[in-house]
């Protein structure tokens, strides 16, 4: 249409006509661009749907134990479906909120997940289980700790870069505090005990650190300090040493009966399952031989029920998860915009490091840790924590799309 049919006449004025206007246009030229990444939507959503299926079959016949006959078959499958489903509603609830919420909260978030690392250890307020403290009741689920600030140390690593751009090269300024925060956690989990939230707490804050540019000497000197709790955290637990030295030789029959019983099992599990597996719902360890393969040991089970090219695909997925996190990071600092930038790349770090870490004690590569598999394993706080950790991803992207299309996150 010309430009002169586009006028009318106003008492002998020509004035334009409104032009007709897209609903959810939001920038200068029209997008048929999504609104969130659906690809990322969807993986996550095969992956709980995938580990609602492995839970109930690693849990099938705990019935058949006397100690849980009053259990039914079903009893894993529907917690962990509650937990699905309330990390659903959370996630969706964090998506709402947009990053510079999550900036301006982070250090009160951060201070708060402090606060239930000390309430963990009151008596008649943490719930103690197997000698360990982590646990808090809440009703519905047993809430823990630890697992928040997994999450919160993302997004106050993530702040605490961006506010110390300009003293980052400052020893007293950039390094003592973040050196400081990482010494209390770890002795707050020490006194749980649980070491390997310490280990995954501790590398998402060391590769923010890094990705945000603090100086080389810093690093290496927080590194050196990381590495000296956990030798000490090894040093002052004689169980912990034990669970070392069988991780080297699981084999050896005190060892196979003892500290590495259940790595012994779960490598039995990964080696009948050879190529293909036995079958989804045919594994033998999962009938009372592999204690609680729901948890820690679930790709055991995967391993053995669909085999090498399972357990192949599984990695593959995580390591895609993992770089697609990266990708949506590099895009928000294209942007300028530092602290979604670290966020969504420490997001990645979370999860990819968590399941690196569970899928090498499955095979044996790395020793004995407490650490789930993220979206697959039964754990409600786990499962809660990562949902809403992949929220504020989607988050990330959506505000760097629409930031693409010329409007304003």
């Amino acid at each position: 249409m010309k430009w002169p049919q586009l006028l009318r006449r106003r008492g002998g004025a020509a004035s334009p006509m409104p032009m007709p206007v897209r609903v959810g246009y939001v920038g200068p030229s029209a997008s048929r661009m999504l609104d969130y990444d659906q690809n990322l939507l969807w993986v996550v959503v095969l992956l709980l749907a995938f580990g609602l299926v492995m839970v109930y079959s690693a849990t099938v016949a705990v019935p058949e134990d006397p100690h849980f006959a009053h259990w039914s078959q079903f009893h894993f499958f529907w917690r962990d479906m509650v937990a699905v489903m309330l990390g659903l509603g959370a996630g969706w609830v964090a998506f709402q909120f947009p990053m510079s919420f999550w900036q301006r909260w982070a250090p009160y978030l951060f201070v708060l997940s402090l606060g239930g690392l000390v309430a963990v250890l009151i008596p008649f307020v943490g719930k103690g289980v197997n000698g360990s403290r982590r646990w808090i009741p809440l009703g519905v689920l047993n809430f823990q700790p630890s697992e928040l600030v997994k999450l919160t140390i993302v997004l106050y690593a993530a702040d605490f870069m961006v506010r110390k751009q300009q003293v980052k090269q400052s020893f007293a300024k950039a390094f003592a505090p973040m050196a400081a925060a990482l010494a209390f956690i770890g002795l707050l989990l020490l006194a749980e005990p649980d070491m390997g939230a310490f280990l995954v707490i501790a590398s998402v804050a060391m590769v923010i650190l890094f990705l945000g540019g603090v100086n080389g000497r810093m690093f290496g000197a927080l590194t050196v300090v990381v590495i000296g709790a956990f030798v000490l955290m090894i040093v002052l637990s004689p169980w912990r040493r034990d669970r070392i030295f069988a991780y080297l030789n699981p084999w050896s029959q005190t060892n196979a009966e003892g500290s590495s019983y259940q790595l012994a099992h779960a490598l039995i599990a990964v080696g009948r399952g050879h190529w293909l597996g036995v079958g989804l719902g045919g594994s033998v360890e999962k009938l009372h031989y592999l204690p609680e393969p729901q948890t820690d040991f679930l790709l055991a089970i995967i391993g053995e029920e669909l085999g090498f090219a399972g357990v192949i695909v599984l990695i593959g997925v995580f390591a895609w998860l993992t770089k697609r996190a990266f990708d949506i990071g590099r895009q928000a600092l294209a942007a300028d915009r530092m602290f979604s930038a670290l966020v969504a790349q420490g997001v990645g770090v979370l999860i990819g490091g968590q399941a690196f870490i569970n899928i090498g004690v499955n095979l044996g590569l790395l020793p004995t840790k407490g650490l789930t598999l993220p979206l697959l394993s039964y754990g409600g706080s786990a499962t809660l924590i990562s949902l809403v950790a992949l929220a504020l991803l989607l988050r990330v992207d959506f505000e760097n799309r629409v930031l693409m299309r010329g409007g304003h996150a």
